[in-house]
């Protein structure tokens, strides 16, 4: 099979794990015969230096010509002062925007190697397996808003056509999971959650397999960490969901194992690791890369269909995990951590383990 994949390095850390994340779509692509193309394209920081736009239609371009966006990550100090159609995070909002990217899918789940880096306790977090589904494209990020010397304001707006489509996602998603939707909102203060609520109530008829509930939250966000194995599919608007999807995120132990995926229904998505640019070890070759080849993982799993791919790249980073292998951001005081290039070739020798493994099962059968 053949695809073309739009690389966007981004800022800080980002070239060096979507170099690492390149580096293990290459060898999926030899062991599975398939034929990954890669361009490349400016977004963010990197992008207002070369072009003063955190968007260039080159890069616009390049995208709308490929099968799914793989991003390292955008922002950094050197462009805070920027006003603010020159901040970094504008090209994200843009390129979501751009491509109708309305859903945004964040998995954690727990890996029994990394439970004594989580801050719960490890009884609270062994077991966690949840998707947070945020809606991406409304809400207040894209609502009308203004600021005068001594007011300002944001205002939050959602269709019945927008809530729709990823409360229908969420419902899909648990009907491959286990089954269960929590709805978050705060439909006892705000008109758009009411709305939400009610297009909830009406979608889930059309799943009497799947168990729905509602949280406002406030609720939601003090369960996750005292119940966080309570939940399998979370589905909520943008902002709620950019708050939520990052408290979760700390249940892992460390940002730098969390993928995200940014999707459309006809399969087609952006695919970034939650984490930021980190400035302060960019360039250094210590970054955790793999967020960024879960996020792989997810374009091959959501976007091309190869489940099977998808899943020996997610087996290969847990095999390392338990190895004992690590990069800085989870090592041990003590402990010699891992470079972003060593790790990575630790993910490509437990792959070629495997292919080898196969072959080996294969030739008996």
């Amino acid at each position: 099979m053949e695809k073309t994949i739009a690389v966007l390095p981004g800022d800080g850390i980002g070239p060096e794990v979507t170099r690492a994340a390149v580096k293990v779509l290459k060898l999926i692509a030899r062991r599975y015969q398939h034929e990954f193309n890669f361009s490349y394209g400016l977004i963010g920081g990197a992008a207002i230096d070369a072009l003063d736009n955190p968007f260039p239609k080159e890069t616009a371009d390049a995208c709308k010509t490929a099968d799914a966006v793989l991003l390292g990550a955008v922002g950094g100090p050197k462009w805070d002062n920027n006003p603010s159609e020159l901040r970094p995070e504008k090209g994200l909002l843009a390129i979501r925007k751009h491509f109708g990217l309305f859903a945004n899918l964040r998995p954690v789940k727990a890996v029994p190697a990394l439970l004594a880096s989580s801050p719960l306790k490890e009884e609270k977090a062994a077991g966690v397996d949840l998707m947070i589904v945020r809606e991406l494209t409304g809400g207040l990020y894209f609502g009308e808003k203004a600021r005068t010397a001594d007011d300002a304001y944001d205002t939050l707006v959602y269709s019945r056509e927008e809530i729709s489509r990823i409360v229908e996602q969420a419902f899909e998603l648990a009907r491959v999971r286990r089954g269960k939707v929590t709805s978050v909102d705060k439909a006892n203060v705000l008109e758009s959650s009411r709305l939400w609520r009610e297009v909830v109530e009406e979608k889930k008829a059309a799943y009497p397999d799947v168990t729905v509930e509602h949280q406002l939250v406030d609720s939601c966000a003090m369960k996750l960490i005292t119940d966080p194995s309570a939940f399998d599919v979370v589905v909520t608007e943008n902002m709620f969901g950019d708050i939520l999807s990052d408290e979760a995120s700390v249940i892992t132990g460390s940002l730098g194992m969390l993928p995200s995926a940014s999707i459309r229904t006809d399969g087609f998505g952006l695919y970034e690791p939650v984490h930021g640019s980190g400035p302060d070890i960019a360039g250094k070759g210590i970054a955790n890369p793999a967020a960024a080849i879960l996020s792989a993982a997810m374009m091959l799993r959501y976007s091309f269909g190869m489940e099977t791919e998808a899943a020996a790249i997610e087996e290969a980073v847990q095999t390392v995990l338990e190895d004992g292998c690590r990069t800085a951001d989870l090592a041990e005081a003590e402990g010699r951590s891992l470079t972003t290039e060593e790790w990575t070739d630790k993910v490509i020798e437990q792959l070629d383990a495997e292919a080898v493994s196969e072959d080996i099962m294969f030739s008996y059968m």
